[in-house]
């Protein structure tokens, strides 16, 4: 539904969308304006959306063993998107951490939504209601309530809107878009959740993609290397759909929108297009996926637990927002860098040699290894004495090779100067320079480098190796 939503579908799409999705009254004092914190929850429920159980053979392809007729919230991710768009952050909380949960007792926070929600279908029974309907809508909202409210006090922040996933939403999605790449540093063969995997990347799709998410058992870190898994599913997910133009093929972005009304149960009052506007910069990879910190396991009465530090995870959560802001505010800065125009003299016909008077190492060699990357001929390149201000040489009518050259070196100075012979130009780099306008130099790729390192960033702009 994010994928969706943020890049920016036309009316008569969004109404179609919205026409079919399930919605819950669980927020209360969220908003649209601001910044935007989404609660994305994936649980294992064998029904979809809309309550209807899910066919006996739709369940077998899923291999998600026997029905406990509880149900479990194993993916809890808050998405954090700055009011003004830019870099997002989503902060994956593990399922079993331990917290206090409003209304119930503290325990692991996927108790959270089964636990009160069994409560409250108790009372209502109790009460002497007798519609099923009323009664398993009224007790989800409330255990959907109180994992909200369990989230807000773990991480400090107000959750504005809730969205919800189910096991055939992931199982249809990865369908819908013909697959995802993922990465494995090392094969899996784990029989609990049917996941077997070679290692290196390959491309997972249908029950492959559910048991690549739900895998725990034989993973390093247990139920943190789920995470992961489940922030790398995402991050390939929404790199597919952006990149791949799912969303301009009618079959697939048909298929996407039956996954959305069958499997996703969104708040009410969530203005889908505004939030589109807002986080349109996601769609360029902005979003990165990192862990709430956690103060390592313990066995307690509620067995194996979490244990988390409130305070410490607000502290982290509100430096990576921070971070974010910063990375996005140096982001939009250059792209709102204006580019030079285009070079209008027939570059090969002149050669350029360049001067270094400023303080700074390396750049006289950089600037030619620009220019001449726009096909001016590379001459020398050396040293001066100090120089305050930065300028291209030349002599005859060579002044407008000298001006393209100047701008492609923002805007510095141009100067006639006889002594440069004609089809010369020196360049000088005075204490003014502005070493940004060069570009960064190409990393050496290396065809027989490792894959990416186990704990490379999780982003919507590509896809590491992982356990």
């Amino acid at each position: 539904m994010l994928v969706l939503t943020v890049t920016g579908t036309a009316w008569g799409l969004y109404r179609d969308i919205t026409a079919g999705i399930v919605t819950t009254d669980v927020i209360s004092g969220g908003g649209n304006g601001g910044d935007q914190n989404i609660l994305l929850v994936g649980v294992d429920s064998r029904t979809d959306a809309q309550g209807n159980p899910l066919p006996e053979e739709i369940l077998r392809e899923l291999n998600s063993g026997a029905d406990t007729g509880v149900l479990n919230s194993d993916t809890i991710m808050m998405l954090h998107i700055p009011e003004d768009g830019g870099a997002a952050a989503a902060f994956s909380i593990p399922r079993d951490a331990y917290v206090d949960i409003p209304g119930y007792r503290t325990d692991k926070i996927n108790a959270a939504y089964p636990a009160v929600k069994a409560l409250t279908a108790e009372r209502l029974v109790a009460d002497g209601i007798r519609n099923s309907a009323q009664i398993e809508a009224e007790a989800a909202r409330a255990g959907r309530s109180a994992l909200i409210g369990a989230v807000e006090r773990l991480t400090g922040q107000q959750i504005d809107h809730y969205a919800e996933l189910n096991l055939v939403g992931f199982y249809n999605l990865t369908r819908a878009i013909g697959g995802v790449d993922v990465c494995l540093t090392a094969p899996v063969d784990d029989v609990l959740s049917g996941a077997r995997f070679a290692a290196g990347p390959q491309t997972i799709s249908g029950r492959d993609a559910l048991a690549f998410v739900r895998q725990r058992h034989g993973l390093p870190d247990g139920d943190l290397s789920r995470i992961r898994r489940q922030q790398v599913f995402l991050a390939a997910v929404a790199d597919k759909v952006l990149s791949a133009g799912t969303l301009t093929d009618p079959t697939a972005l048909g298929s996407l929108i039956e996954v959305v009304q069958q499997s996703v149960v969104l708040d009410e009052g969530w203005d889908l297009l505004a939030f589109a506007q807002q986080a349109s910069d996601i769609a360029a990879g902005n979003l990165e996926f990192v862990t709430i910190p956690t103060s390592g396991p313990e066995r307690n009465d509620r067995g194996d637990v979490v244990l988390v530090d409130p305070d410490v995870v607000q502290g982290f959560i509100e430096e990576r927002i921070e971070a974010q802001r910063i990375a996005a505010d140096a982001a939009a800065e250059v792209r709102r860098a204006e580019p030079p125009p285009p070079v209008t003299v027939i570059a090969s016909r002149y050669i350029v040699n360049v001067r270094n008077g400023s303080e700074a190492g390396g750049l006289a060699g950089d600037a030619r290894t620009y220019l001449t990357g726009l096909g001016f001929t590379g001459g020398t390149v050396d040293n001066t004495e100090p120089a305050e201000s930065s300028v291209v040489r030349y002599s005859g009518a060579d002044g407008e090779a000298a001006r393209s050259v100047a701008d492609q070196l923002g805007g510095i100075d141009t100067a006639r100067d006889d002594t440069v012979p004609q089809g010369h130009l020196l360049v000088v780099l005075g204490g003014d320079f502005d070493p940004s306008v060069l570009p960064a130099p190409a990393p050496v790729v290396d065809a027989a480098a490792p894959p990416p390192p186990v704990a490379a960033p999780i982003t919507a702009a590509g896809v590491p190796c992982i356990d």
